[in-house]
């Protein structure tokens, strides 16, 4: 028996690891049960993003530090990304996801008591805790993959993905309704979306961990466990193998990272940009809304993209949409809702074509036994990358404006292409 699995559990596990027909079964029942907790997490992710920086602006009065939210709840992401990966590494996928939603969920709650009693030290806390909903939302992904094919890998992810549309474009639509309840029950109105990340992350996690059984990471594991005793799985790995892998978890590492800055950076200025130049809440919701749409609506069809015309390609791809958003965003007036919403739903394709890719490229360069380990260590990086671009964008608008935002966001996504090149020479996009 291994550590931390009871006898029942494995005896499970090893029931599936030997039927063929158990296996495609349960990867369909892993991708609904996913599926299920991302529409969840989406709500509970987005509804956090759209009025967080503004609720510190309110709590604090400071436009500089108006970036702090984002950086804060990022760096939870990131030790949440962490420990999560840990968990599934060791326990499989149902634990570290159920109680990295749960503890998102509790983060939220706290952030609505730190606006009750206008306790800054509490909202930093809190804020910091809620990041392990979005680095849960974010890790989630992978759990489609472990019973994936090879050419069904991005494929998979897309569709962990594309359900988080759902929640992810109902949550800031439903700012003012879920500011108005709050203020009906004396709390303030910028708290309100955190009531509906709280339900949401609880609600995500006690799915995953009532349904996500038996846990699709385990029954990988076991899978090729038997077949490397097998001998089936082929001889052992070569050193070019191993650097193979390396560079590829590298590869996928960067496109991700950068991609994650850039849209993390000019996301969280847009709120505040639009409300210096006089649009409402719901103006602000709508914008937002489009954005987090554009981020996992399109994920199907770029599922099948990089499964068919390759990793590198749609990197490639990731990295001029980004460019594009940038330039739009810096040059569309600040009364024009339209460019505005353009720009951000360039910026949130731009960050699928990256994820996805980049998860792909994970995916294909690490084994059972290893998966959930790096991935965690990645999804950390991703969420480090997210609170830098969070902290200093608050910064270098109050110096400079949100067109040179922009502009600098414009630079490095196009960073990206020849980086991709230099370090994939002659490589097939696959």
């Amino acid at each position: 028996m291994k550590a931390g699995i009871s006898e029942k559990q494995q005896a499970l596990i090893s029931a599936y690891a030997e039927s063929p027909e158990k296996q495609r079964k349960l990867y369909k029942r892993t991708l609904i049960t996913v599926i299920a907790s991302q529409i969840f997490g989406g709500a509970g992710l987005a509804a956090g993003i759209t009025v967080g920086a503004l609720l510190a602006q309110e709590m604090l009065g400071d436009e500089q530090v108006t970036g702090l939210p984002t950086a804060l709840f990022t760096l939870g992401s990131a030790l949440a990304a962490f420990m999560v990966g840990r968990a599934a590494q060791k326990l499989g996928r149902r634990a570290g996801l159920g109680i990295g939603f749960i503890a998102g969920g509790l983060g939220a709650i706290g952030v609505v008591a730190a606006a009750i009693l206008n306790s800054v030290g509490l909202l930093f806390v809190s804020l910091f805790v809620y990041g392990a909903g979005s680095a849960t939302n974010l890790q989630a992904r992978y759990a489609g993959t472990d019973l994936a094919g090879p050419g069904q890998r991005a494929t998979a992810v897309s569709m962990a993905m594309v359900f988080t549309t759902v929640g992810a474009v109902a949550g800031p639509n439903l700012v003012e309704i879920t500011g108005d309840f709050a203020r009906s029950i004396g709390i303030p109105a910028l708290a309100g979306p955190f009531l509906l990340a709280a339900a949401a992350y609880l609600v995500a996690g006690s799915f995953l961990l009532i349904f996500l059984r038996p846990d699709p990471l385990l029954v990988a594991r076991e899978i090729a466990a038997r077949l490397e005793r097998s001998g089936a799985a082929g001889s052992a790995s070569t050193a070019a193998d191993e650097s193979a892998g390396r560079k590829g978890v590298m590869l996928g590492a960067l496109v991700m990272v950068l991609t994650q800055i850039v849209m993390i950076a000019i996301m969280t200025m847009t709120p505040v940009h639009m409300k210096h130049h006089g649009h409402g809440l719901g103006e602000v919701g709508l914008v937002i809304g489009f954005h987090v749409g554009a981020m996992y609506l399109p994920s199907l069809f770029t599922g099948i993209l990089v499964d068919r015309i390759g990793r590198i390609a749609m990197a490639v791809a990731a990295g001029v949409t980004l460019l594009a958003a940038g330039v739009l965003a810096a040059s569309a007036p600040a009364d024009s809702m339209v460019l505005l919403i353009a720009a951000l739903c360039l910026l949130g394709l731009g960050w699928n074509f990256g994820l996805i890719s980049g998860t792909a490229l994970i995916v294909d360069s690490t084994t059972a036994a290893n998966r959930a380990r790096v991935q965690g260590s990645v999804d950390v990086l991703i969420a480090l990358a997210g609170a830098s671009g969070g902290a200093l964008s608050g910064m270098v608008v109050a110096h400079s404006s949100y067109a040179a935002l922009s502009y600098a966001g414009s630079a490095l996504s196009l960073l990206l292409i020849p980086l991709l090149f230099a370090l994939n020479p002659r490589k097939s996009a696959r």
